[in-house]
């Protein structure tokens, strides 16, 4: 059967339009590598190709003899472009998946250490245990900390050395 390409009215002379399943086969797998340069994968590029097919065949397009292929081309053009388009937009509006949450009993040995590393700093002088805490815990220079506890850069040395020792002991023997 001939199917009408150029125009669906009556008075068009059907023996002149080229025949459908002719132009798919002289078309399609090079349609299909075109699509496939805008989407990433064969299945979409494959429906794009076939989407224009359907509407050349459910259309009323005026198409001059013989320049069938270009048009099916800018068809199979403009199906990949909105098909990214819509990708993009898709893309845009899915929120990212919520990430790996750490097991209840991490989440309850951090808090023990945490809880051990705060008594243990309250056992330290409170200039060691503050150098430390200003260091550690807010990132702070040795001249920050020094003009801060108002006490010379190498005090806070001295306090940090000391602190970080009786620390480290603290920490291997809990009492």
């Amino acid at each position: 059967m001939k199917v009408a390409i150029l125009d669906r009215r009556r008075d068009v002379d059907q023996q002149s339009a080229p025949d459908l399943p002719e132009l798919y086969e002289q078309h399609y797998r090079s349609l299909v590598k075109l699509a496939s340069m805008y989407v990433d994968d064969r299945e979409s590029a494959e429906e794009v190709t076939q989407d224009a097919f359907v509407k050349l065949l459910s259309g009323n397009y005026r198409i001059e003899p013989g320049k069938e292929g270009p048009y099916l081309r800018s068809m199979v053009l403009n199906g990949a472009r909105s098909q990214l388009r819509k990708r993009q937009v898709r893309r845009a509006k899915t929120p990212e998946p919520p990430g790996l949450v750490a097991a209840a009993e991490v989440g309850g040995l951090g808090a023990i250490a945490r809880d051990d590393m705060l008594m243990s700093l309250r056992t330290l002088p409170e200039k060691q245990a503050a150098v430390l805490i200003l260091r550690y815990y807010l990132d702070l220079s040795e001249a920050e900390i020094a003009e801060t506890l108002d006490i010379a850069r190498g005090s806070v040395k001295s306090h940090a050395h000391r602190g970080l020792a009786k620390l480290a002991k603290l920490l291997e023997n809990p009492k």
